[in-house]
């Protein structure tokens, strides 16, 4: 395989697609809860370099002004994911701030071991 040939694999769907599995890793096999909000976060981030990715054409301008006569972009799914990123940094700050309090009153980073001290399933 040529150098060429690699580097048009290396593109935004890809990335995305290799951060969300390692997301996906970081939720199934981490019992830590820091780690666990982290993977959410990583999947998050892959979701929205996704979505921002496909269908991006080389060659368009942002559709301000008078410029009838080039291709434009789409300003949609851009604005859809500004409003992913904020609603992802709040549900972080609201998993690290949930997470702070059940430290505090179960000493554990652990999902098995805060389980247990609750009663376990119930």
């Amino acid at each position: 395989m040529t150098l060429e040939k690699l580097l048009d694999l290396i593109n935004g769907e890809n990335v995305s697609l290799i951060l969300f599995m390692i997301g996906i890793y970081a939720l199934a096999s981490r019992r830590n809860i820091v780690k666990t909000i982290m993977g959410l976060s990583i999947i998050q981030a892959a979701i929205i370099l996704f979505f921002l990715t496909i269908n991006n054409d080389v060659g368009r301008v942002p559709p301000i002004g008078n410029q009838i006569t080039v291709p434009v972009a789409d300003p949609i799914p851009q604005a859809l994911m500004i409003t992913a990123i904020v609603v992802g940094i709040s549900v972080t700050a609201v998993s690290l701030t949930m997470f702070i309090s059940l430290y505090h009153k179960y000493g554990s980073t652990n999902w098995n071991k805060v389980k247990n001290k609750r009663g376990g399933l119930r």
